[in-house]
């Protein structure tokens, strides 16, 4: 990356899929759809606290500052056609 290639070209190349747990991803996913902290929590079965815990590791993976700037990755990732990420065999 030069020194002059704007940063946003670079968040765009990012499938956060890659770079993030099983759960980190579920909770990636729930945050991109709207669901707020509370409602993340009731669906994992979690403690809200946790959830806030997935949430700062996925924001410093990713190197965004805010759940916005996440969900705009993930859901680019999930629009380009890679599809939901290998949970392995069924």
């Amino acid at each position: 990356m030069s020194l002059l290639e704007p940063l946003h070209t670079t968040y765009e190349r990012i499938d956060p899929r890659e770079r993030l747990s099983a759960r980190e991803v579920e909770v990636l996913e729930m945050a991109a759809l709207g669901l707020t902290n509370v409602q993340i929590a009731g669906r994992l079965h979690v403690t809200i606290h946790a959830v806030k815990f997935h949430l700062a590791a996925i924001y410093r993976k990713l190197g965004v500052t805010n759940r916005t700037e996440a969900a705009v990755l993930f859901l680019r990732a999930s629009s380009e056609g890679s599809g939901p990420p290998d949970t392995g065999p069924a």
